[in-house]
């Protein structure tokens, strides 16, 4: 993955965090990770987009606080079904006091776990990579679904179709079940699917009373020194989850369309028509700048789906 010339951080956006006091452990397409010891880490959410696993030159403002915000949210009303990795220590507090406007709003200072290797994957609704499957086998990631589902289309009940972890730049590779087992044991391949479907049904209930439905969702999960396992990483936010507001599904289903969604979208739609040198945009490093339209309009969305959830 290519990452474009990092640009400073201003009172509106922060494409690229630049902390000293910290090493840095790795840059992901959205967060910067900093070791606090060695049993720490420091995680700072940019206001960095991808899109078709390249990273725009151009940051949403806000995002990263928004991001941060809704999945404090999460962590806090879904702790009772799972631990989650969140130490309670303040952000700010292990940094240089110049660099506290970095973190600030942005950040969590998380345990170090081993990360587990397979991305849990829960669909409650039929879309995208699903629904493309599913025309051609009757089945998403191997679980086989009744015939006559219609794109958009909410699952008889919510599907684990996990994923195994790709290296930076790659695509994450759709597995079965089978294969998380021979890849981590039975034991942990079961609980996180147990644990996946359950914090996903919890979530679903939460988001439908609020006006959102949550499409599908992927988790991250790690063991802790004593072996317990542990949610980690960013969870539900619109970067990681599939959000449709409740108004406007039912004209959608009706049609075969989905529902317009809590997140990137308009920036995949413009990327889709943008040219570059007269041609259109390969998807490939660098992208286009995008239009401030663009950049405004999914700030909105980010903002909008928030305030939806926490309101």
């Amino acid at each position: 993955m290519t990452q474009p010339h990092p640009t400073a951080a201003t009172a509106a956006a922060l494409h690229t965090s630049a902390l000293t006091s910290l090493p840095l452990l790795a840059r992901g397409k959205v967060r910067d990770n900093y070791a606090v010891g060695d049993d720490r880490i420091l995680m700072v959410a940019s206001d960095r987009l991808s899109a078709f696993d390249v990273i725009m030159g151009e940051p949403i403002p806000g995002k990263g606080e928004l991001l941060t915000q809704m999945a404090l949210f999460w962590f806090d009303k879904l702790g009772y079904i799972c631990p989650n990795h969140l130490t309670g220590d303040a952000p700010e507090s292990v940094v240089k006091p110049d660099e506290v406007a970095q973190v600030r709003g942005r950040s969590m200072l998380v345990q170090r776990l081993k990360p587990i290797p397979v991305e849990a994957v829960v669909r409650g609704y039929l879309a995208g990579s699903g629904w493309k499957e599913y025309q051609e086998s009757r089945s998403v990631c191997g679980v086989p679904l009744p015939e006559g589902l219609t794109n958009a289309a909410k699952l008889p009940a919510p599907i684990y179709t996990p994923a195994a972890k790709a290296a930076a730049g790659e695509h994450d590779e759709n597995i079965t079940f089978e294969r998380t087992v021979e890849m981590i044991g039975l034991d942990l391949a079961t609980r996180i699917r147990d644990l996946s479907i359950a914090i996903y049904q919890a979530a679903a209930e939460i988001s439908l009373a609020k006006g959102m439905i949550i499409a599908d969702t992927k988790f991250e999960f790690g063991l802790a020194p004593d072996g317990t396992l542990v949610l980690m990483d960013e969870v539900l936010t619109p970067d990681s989850s599939r959000y449709w507001p409740v108004e406007g599904y039912a004209d959608a289903l009706a049609r075969g369309e989905n529902p317009p969604s809590y997140d990137k979208q308009f920036v995949r739609d413009w990327l889709e028509q943008a040219q570059v040198n007269g041609k259109p945009w390969d998807k490939t490093a660098p992208a286009p700048r995008l239009p401030r339209d663009v950049i405004e309009k999914t700030a909105a969305k980010y903002r909008e789906a928030r305030e939806r959830l926490t309101a």
